[in-house]
């Protein structure tokens, strides 16, 4: 599962971390093997939700929100366990990254939930959930990404105290007042890979554009 509103399949599978990458080639798209694969090391499955994201559909109305996206998901890996009962006893893992910090952890409880009165057919073996760089709430986000530029002192005591006494980050709509600061922090993501400081450089032009803070009016 990707982030909210995200194909899993079209980025988390494609350009992260699956077995193929899709990439620019001189001919246009093409594909590369990925070195790093996680299915080196377990299966992966990657699920396209809520319906409507990517390859998901549904040709019912469907109710969107998060507790109706676990619900989902869950049915789906219990169906999905129905077609492949040789799975059936494996460990399971969930794992995601951005809106993941709200929707795995939705998961993982509708899991827990239904696994307590459940049968074998019934079950999932889930023994945990992986969450990297999640949207928890926006003050603790947009605070916590300027905190760890400032510890890796990356930007000034200054600049750190500006935004903390002028960016009222509880208030989405006072956000825009201090975009000027944000601005200068944002500058960052031009020079340096802001989402692993301390993994091998990469061209900029491959860099995952728009993880930067800023204000969005929408």
């Amino acid at each position: 599962m990707s982030g909210q509103g995200c194909s899993s399949v079209g980025f988390g599978e494609a350009q992260e971390l699956g077995p193929f990458l899709v990439t620019n080639g001189p001919d246009g798209p093409a594909q590369r093997f990925n070195n790093f694969t996680w299915n080196e090391a377990a299966n992966l499955l990657f699920l396209d939700s809520p319906v409507g994201v990517g390859f998901s559909y549904n040709n019912a109305t469907v109710e969107h929100g998060d507790d109706n996206t676990a619900r989902d998901a869950r049915a789906f890996l219990l169906n999905w366990l129905r077609r492949f009962p040789q799975y059936r006893m494996s460990d399971v893992f969930i794992a995601g990254d951005g809106y993941a910090g709200h929707l795995k952890q939705q998961l993982a409880e509708a899991i827990y939930n239904g696994n307590q009165n459940a049968t074998p057919d019934t079950s999932i073996n889930l023994k945990g959930a992986i969450v990297g760089n999640p949207n928890m709430n926006v003050e603790t986000d947009f605070m916590g990404m300027i905190d760890y530029a400032w510890g890796q002192a990356l930007i000034s005591d200054d600049l750190h105290s500006l935004i903390e006494a002028k960016c009222d980050f509880s208030n989405r709509y006072l956000i825009k007042y201090c975009s000027i600061l944000l601005d200068e922090y944002n500058k960052l993501y031009e020079i340096i890979n802001m989402d692993s400081l301390y993994s091998a450089t990469c061209p900029l032009d491959q860099l995952f554009a728009g993880h930067n803070v800023g204000y969005d009016p929408s």
